[in-house]
């Protein structure tokens, strides 16, 4: 019998020695327009859709597979005698694979210029629809949407007599509804972000309906808690240089509370230029600091909080060596993060069978939204990613910084962004010092951080100090400055913002707004 394979794809990638090679398998090969011109021009014979089914090519392309005797060979099943029936009356052949990859919808809107006319353009009809009826059949018929699989579909056919397994053609199925699902997703995001004006031109940033698709990694032992249960999912097009692009060189398999933390870890190092290390321990940094190299960054990290850092996160912002990772091989980590090790490292650590070893690109992606899951809805906000500098200070003070402080308080502006609130955060000379997090007052959090600085037998006298959140009492201020610190880096905006900067002059230090909130729940 003579099997059919209909092939149609805007990316071209491989498929000229896909498509040959199928025919090496006697396999006739059914195409359109610059498809069939392609493998024509390369020496794969080819039959063009319109020849076989008798019906041309209409309306600039539109309609060219939207036939029965396309579809009538997709969908038959091979083991209802009246489907085939059927479609041997009709002249009809079955069509035993099908090879379709979509029109760049995502890749046009994400344009600049691009206009709706050009996004209508390039939403697909028949395209998925091929591949829908396909996916419905898998039991008779192969689907491929992803050509990164034309490799390993070769491999098994070659070794099966052309033909590939049951559960290939299932796996194929599953992968082709979801590729579907997230095209139509991505053109029901951009047609409703569109205002309803008289060009639809003007696109909103939270379309009416969202639609989200994340692909499953793993499943976890449990969630949070050992009594919940969990899964990791991950973009399907995910940005390098995020958390879910990570490649474990060793370890156990990550928890749901460690890709947490880890991701907490990876989001604060990443904020960094200089040689930067970060420990997390639930959720909140408990030793940040930068360094001239990475080794003593992490020395410095580590002051902060040793009792805390036992069990933790680690993450720095350059390739890890031996020296610092000798000294890393001394504290019990879950988890460390770097854009690369050494040989030399890799050998450190793999004399601790269970320390998960993450390498993840150095890059500025984050995440487009955040999300917060609540009864029955979503929370949706763009990322926190305003970086505070030096010209967006305002001074409010008698007392001007210095140069050091301001450094310094760049530094803690960079930190308390990843504190949960509320939160406090002393610094100087490129490390934390005293960190004050999740408190439900801000004095509160100003004690906490004063108190973690004292556990760890370090001075706060000459700090800097950095809120999340506009200081609303004077009693805060005064916490601050009467354990040392010379300098406070906050939002400013309250109605006691006047009481606030007259205790800072009262007590001869140096204040300045920013104007930027950074509140973490």
């Amino acid at each position: 019998m003579t099997r059919f394979a209909l092939i149609s794809v805007s990316d071209k990638t491989g498929i000229v020695d896909f498509a040959r090679e199928l025919a090496s398998m006697n396999m006739v090969i059914l195409s359109t327009g610059g498809t069939a011109e392609l493998l024509e021009k390369n020496g794969v014979p080819v039959t063009e859709v319109a020849d076989y089914t008798g019906f041309p090519e209409m309306l600039d392309g539109r309609v060219k597979t939207l036939h029965p005797k396309i579809h009538g060979g997709i969908l038959a099943r091979r083991d209802l005698p009246s489907h085939i029936s059927a479609i041997e009356q009709q002249g009809i052949h079955t069509i035993d694979m099908v090879v379709v990859n979509l029109y760049p919808f995502q890749q046009t809107i994400a344009r600049e210029n691009c206009t709706l006319e050009d996004a209508i353009e390039n939403i697909d009809i028949g395209g998925p629809a091929m591949l829908r009826s396909a996916a419905k059949n898998y039991r008779d018929v192969a689907v491929v949407c992803d050509p990164s699989d034309y490799g390993d579909i070769i491999a098994e056919m070659k070794k099966n007599d052309g033909s590939l397994s049951m559960d290939t053609r299932f796996e194929l199925s599953k992968k082709t509804f979801a590729h579907t699902a997230q095209y139509d997703g991505a053109i029901a995001n951009y047609m409703s972000s569109l205002k309803a004006d008289k060009k639809h031109q003007n696109r909103q940033t939270y379309p009416e309906i969202l639609n989200l698709q994340f692909e499953k990694v793993q499943d976890m032992r449990y969630g949070e808690n050992p009594h919940q249960s969990a899964a990791f999912y991950r973009e399907r097009n995910i940005a390098p240089g995020t958390l879910a692009s990570y490649r474990q060189l060793q370890g156990k398999e990550l928890s749901y509370n460690n890709i947490s933390d880890a991701d907490a870890a990876w989001e604060c190092v990443k904020n960094f230029n200089e040689p930067a290390c970060v420990i997390i321990k639930h959720a909140n940094p408990c030793g940040v600091a930068t360094g001239k190299d990475l080794l003593e960054a992490y020395k410095k990290a580590l002051q902060t909080d040793p009792e805390a850092a036992f069990g933790g996160i680690i993450a720095f912002n350059g390739e890890l060596d031996a020296r610092t990772s000798e000294e890393v091989a001394k504290l019990f980590v879950e988890v460390l993060i770097a854009p690369s090790f050494t040989e030399e490292a890799k050998s450190i650590f793999n004399r601790k069978k269970n320390l998960r070893l993450l390498q993840i690109a150095l890059g500025t992606n984050t995440n487009t939204f955040d999300l917060k899951r609540v009864g029955g809805g979503l929370l949706v906000q763009s990322p926190d990613i305003v970086d505070i500098i030096a010209g967006d200070l305002k001074v409010v003070t008698k007392k001007q910084p210095t140069p050091q402080q301001m450094q310094d308080m760049l530094f803690a502006s960079k930190v308390v962004k990843f504190v949960k609130s509320n939160a406090i955060v002393f610094c100087g000379n490129g490390m934390a010092l005293g960190i004050g997090a999740g408190q439900m007052s801000r004095v509160d959090a100003a004690r906490t951080a004063t108190m973690k600085a004292a556990n760890a037998g370090l001075s706060l006298k000459g700090s800097v100090v950095a809120s999340d959140a506009f200081i609303p009492f004077r009693d805060g201020l005064d916490i601050v400055a009467n354990a040392g610190a010379t300098a406070v880096i906050q939002p400013g905006g309250s109605v006691r913002d006047p009481e606030v900067i007259a205790a800072a002059d009262e007590h001869g230090i140096a204040m300045v707004f920013t104007s930027v909130r950074h509140f973490r729940h």
